[in-house]
């Protein structure tokens, strides 16, 4: 905040010397120049009456410009130039209304925007100061006529001129006393070094803990996501496995149930095959044995 404000009081003060410094040049210049101040070819003007309204009013600050070709001057132009009005030469600031042209000469005749009537006299090139440069500034023609008086001067110019030279003064004195003052570093004893040193360490040490807890916790938390996510897996096998089991288990008890089936098909065909074999050679035993009754009895006979 410190640093905002001593940057904001440097462009502030700089820009008061600048504006001192323009107003000096202007002053200075009007008082070699019959009143009529030249900053780079651009003349300042204070509006004094209101024969121009509505283009500009009294109080008015208008900016003219030197004319390097006076036969570019044309009607319609607005120009600065000097007059006699009641036996005292001043300047005039009205629009061309014709020009004149007699044997090479030109003259302008002129006529304010609010009067009614032709300039008295016309203005001769001799006369002219400037041309007009649709540049006006409502109400600074005042400040800047009192700029132009002593008591102006005074406190508009040499008073913050002052001010800035006793600031920029003020903040040599502060910087060549940082200069010179012991650095803080040279003033601590060794023991308040030796204390800061230790704090300093300890401080970093501190830090590195904190770093290393704050990846221990970090691991740890990928390691307990890593073990719920392989109990989900066992879990998930082991749901599979008894699946498969079950599964397993079914298969083999239909598969005995089917042989089981076969068994008992096969056992009970076998009984009756023995069965119809034993009657068959029950039948043929009965048979042999009463033909050999009859061959006995035969014999017999």
């Amino acid at each position: 905040m410190k640093k905002v404000l001593r940057v904001g009081a440097n462009v502030i003060a700089w820009i008061v010397l600048i504006f001192a410094l323009l107003i000096t040049i202007i002053v200075f210049s009007s008082g070699r120049n019959n009143g009529v101040a030249n900053l780079f070819g651009y003349i300042p003007m204070t509006v004094e009456s209101d024969s121009m309204k509505p283009t500009f009013s009294k109080n008015d600050l208008i900016i003219c410009k030197e004319i390097d070709d006076l036969n570019s001057l044309k009607e319609g132009d607005v120009i600065t130039f000097w007059t006699v009005i009641d036996g005292v030469r001043v300047k005039n600031t009205h629009r061309i209304v014709s020009v004149n042209a007699d044997e090479g000469a030109r003259s302008f005749v002129t006529r304010g925007d609010n009067n009614p009537i032709d300039d008295t006299a016309p203005a001769y090139a001799s006369d002219i100061i400037g041309k007009w440069t649709n540049t006006k500034i409502v109400g600074l023609g005042k400040f800047m006529a009192f700029l132009r008086t002593k008591k102006g001067f005074f406190i508009c110019i040499l008073i913050p001129m002052a001010i800035f030279f006793l600031f920029e003064l003020y903040k040599f004195i502060v910087a060549l006393i940082e200069v010179r003052r012991p650095a803080a570093a040279e003033q601590l004893d060794e023991e308040e070094i030796k204390r800061r040193a230790i704090e300093e360490y300890l401080a970093s040490k501190g830090e590195k803990a904190d770093n290393i807890a704050g990846k221990a916790e970090a691991v740890k938390e990928k390691v307990s996501d890593t073990a719920e996510k392989l109990e989900e897996k066992a879990e998930a096998i082991k749901e599979k496995a008894e699946e498969a089991a079950s599964g397993a288990a079914e298969k083999l008890e239909e598969k005995a149930e089917a042989i089981k089936e076969k068994a008992e098909e096969i056992t009970s065909g076998a009984a009756e095959k023995i069965e119809e074999k034993a009657e068959d050679l029950k039948e043929e035993a009965a048979e042999e044995l009463s033909e050999i009754a009859e061959k006995t009895d035969d014999n017999a006979g």
